[in-house]
This record gives C-alpha cells, sequence and structure tokens, in this order.
C-alpha cells in the first residue's frame, strides 16, 4: 500500500470480528491510510478483512500478543515514512469520531506521545480495569515524575521518528507501559488528553486480558523499571539538573519563597535526610515520596534531600552510621579486624544496622532543626 498522507492508523486485533468491523469503517471516514494487524485470530476475522480493500493487512500464523502486533504495526509505519501513528482498540470501546482530537493534538505539539484519557459515557468500567490504571498510573509516576490519569488506554498517538531505533522487551499488553516509560526516560513528553470511551455490557464483551498472568507481567515489568528509575534515571536526572541557575530557583520555589510554613518545608528537608539515609537501598526514593504522600510534605523537596546518598556522600554516611552504631553498642570501631568470620560479619551488619537507623534519625532531626532557624531568621529578615 503506497502512503498517502503523514498519518497511520494502526488496529491491533485479535478474535474481535463482531466490533472489527465498525472501528474499521470508523477510521475509514478519515483520510489517513489504515493498517490492521490480526494477531493469529482464530474466527472470522481473515474473512471479514476480505471485504477491505482499501487498507493494509499484516496476519500472524498465531497469536504473538498486542505488543507484537503493535511493533509490528509501529515498525510497518517507520518504514512506510509516516511522521505519525494513532493506534485505536479493535474491540469497539474508543469512538472513532475522537481521533480527530489526537490528530489536532499531534499537529500542535508534534513530539508529544499523546494518551486518550478515558472518559466513561456509556457502560461500566470493569473493576479490574479501574485498579489496574491506578496501579499502573501510581508506578508511572514514581518511575519518571509525571502524573498521568490513564497509562493504560490504547488510544494513542506515537511520534514516529523518534521511535526510531528504540528496543523493547514486552511484547503482550505490558508493551503499551514500557513504551510509555521509554518515552518519558528519553524524551519527557507524555502527556494525556480526554477522550470518549463506551463500555458494553459485560455479557457482549470480549476481552483477552489475563487477570493473573498479565498482572503478574505488569507487576516484574514495574519492578524492573522502578529499579532502573532509582539507580539510574533519577540519579542522571538530578546531576543533569544540578546548575547554579536550577539550584538558585529551585530554593527561591520550595523554600525561601514558598507559601508553606517554615515548619512544614523543614519537615520535608528532614524526611528526605532522614529515607536518604536509612539502610533501605534500593527503595528510598519509593519510601521518601509515599511517607511525604501521607505527612503532606513536599514531595520534590523530600526526593531532593533524599538524595543525599548519592556516591561523594556514601563514604561519610557509611562512617556515620557504622561509628554511630559502634557508639550504641558499646564496641570498637575496627574497621581493619584480624580476621574475618561469619559471627564478625554478623556482628558488623548489626554495627551498621542500628547505627544506620540511628544515624538517619539524628541527621534527620538536625536538618529539620537547621533549616526551621534558618528559614526564620531568612523569612523574619525579608520581612
Amino acid at each position: 500500500m503506497s502512503r498517502t498522507s503523514d498519518i497511520v492508523i494502526i488496529i491491533p486485533t485479535y478474535n474481535n470480528s463482531r466490533t472489527l468491523r465498525g472501528v474499521i469503517n470508523g477510521c475509514r471516514t478519515y483520510s489517513f491510510d489504515i493498517v490492521v494487524v490480526n494477531d493469529g485470530s482464530t474466527d472470522d476475522t481473515l474473512t471479514l478483512l476480505k471485504d477491505f480493500s482499501d487498507i493494509f493487512i499484516i496476519s500472524f500464523q498465531s497469536n504473538r500478543g498486542k505488543g507484537a502486533a503493535l511493533l509490528e504495526g509501529i515498525r510497518y509505519a517507520i518504514r512506510e515514512g509516516y511522521n505519525h501513528a494513532i493506534t485505536i482498540d479493535s474491540d469497539g470501546q474508543h469512538i472513532t469520531e475522537e481521533i480527530q482530537i489526537l490528530v489536532d493534538a499531534a499537529i500542535k505539539e508534534p513530539d508529544v506521545l499523546w494518551v486518550g484519557s478515558r472518559r466513561l459515557v456509556s457502560g461500566e468500567i470493569p473493576a479490574k480495569n479501574s485498579f489496574a490504571n491506578k496501579f499502573s498510573n501510581f508506578w508511572f509516576r514514581i518511575q519518571t515524575g509525571i502524573k498521568m490519569e490513564d497509562t493504560q488506554s490504547g488510544f494513542r498517538c506515537y511520534p514516529l521518528e523518534q521511535l526510531k531505533g528504540m528496543k523493547f522487551i514486552s511484547r503482550r499488553y505490558e508493551f503499551e507501559l514500557e513504551v510509555l516509560i521509554r518515552y518519558a526516560w528519553r524524551f519527557g513528553k507524555v502527556q494525556n488528553i480526554p477522550v470518549k470511551v463506551i463500555y458494553p455490557p459485560e455479557s457482549e464483551r470480549v476481552s483477552h486480558f489475563r487477570p493473573v498472568r498479565d498482572f503478574m507481567r505488569i507487576s516484574l515489568l514495574n519492578a524492573v523499571f522502578t529499579l532502573t528509575a532509582l539507580l539510574l534515571y533519577w540519579p542522571w536526572r538530578f546531576f543533569k539538573w544540578f546548575s547554579r541557575e536550577n539550584i538558585k530557583n529551585f530554593i527561591r520555589d520550595n523554600i525561601t519563597h514558598s507559601g508553606e510554613s517554615n515548619l512544614k518545608i523543614a519537615s520535608a528537608i528532614g524526611t528526605g535526610l532522614f529515607f536518604g539515609i536509612v539502610p533501605i537501598w534500593g527503595y528510598q526514593m519509593v519510601a521518601s515520596v509515599v511517607a511525604a504522600h501521607f505527612l503532606k510534605l513536599n514531595k520534590v523537596l523530600v526526593l531532593v534531600f533524599a538524595n543525599i546518598s548519592i556516591p561523594p556522600m556514601i563514604p561519610f554516611i557509611l562512617y556515620g552510621s557504622f561509628a554511630t552504631g559502634a557508639f550504641v553498642l558499646g564496641i570498637p570501631l575496627d574497621f581493619i579486624p584480624d580476621h574475618l568470620t561469619l559471627s564478625i560479619i554478623g556482628e558488623w551488619l548489626k554495627m551498621y544496622i542500628i547505627g544506620a537507623v540511628i544515624f538517619a534519625i539524628i541527621v534527620g532531626f538536625a536538618g529539620l532543626l537547621v533549616s526551621f532557624l534558618l528559614l526564620s531568621l531568612i523569612k523574619r529578615k525579608r520581612t
């Protein structure tokens, strides 16, 4: 099929012959090329597709997963030179008239990966869908720092130039989450846009989502990307941000000229310092954000000060933790023992954990007290 427009519509489908015809006809009202990726359907999808001579069809011999179908469609679109690809599910929940909303958004901001944020107009959202979306939204914000209302919608507009050369490990439902996270990490431009959605009665729904297996896949992917974000993405973003002008603006907006009380700001600083030192390596950022949420503290401020555990500070944190543990336990601080045994290693681990927790409390409280006093002096002087 020769390219007739800069935008292509990709429809992945698997055993949705009852609704596929309506989706295709709705998409044909636009002057865009259409690609249907048949993911090894075993119903009469292939027979149905023979009625459409003006669309391009990719068919898999067996079911490979929604992610594999989407990826094949996107790769085809990139090879053919399209600028954007709009993806829409074949189960009929998305309203094809809403495609224009994504097109208008892409014209206005072509580098943004737009995701339709579903607004119910008919039917009832399945409970498992609602829970899965909220679960995904929470972890997406932890992983990228971007707040989104809907990270699982299949109604999207992908900028194809930016996707060239990107590699993905997922091939099923979790693919849409992976591509969203990777795009956010690399370009930082992902946004929701409100769209309408229709959920048919439960008796008429055709869902291929396998609650246990697919939820486990998504959970595993979230675990991998959360760990990657904590160890690589957030430190990299912190150092990239670290400039005199950014520091000056951050201090002004979040500390010296913040509308929050001195105690709230100081508490956020102290909480961040505490979680940056407490020995829960790999979970410090997550724990600090969760604590900030429940304590109603400035999450950005807490996260910044939790980064006290960056490499240059680690030797000082370790020494402070061991020294505090040795003092509390009343044992000498001997960094080079004559010999190592499991008993000695156990004692050292005990000394470190106890010392790190107490040292974190001391530093956190000291940070709270010092910052509170400094803020009081600074704001009093400014007044």
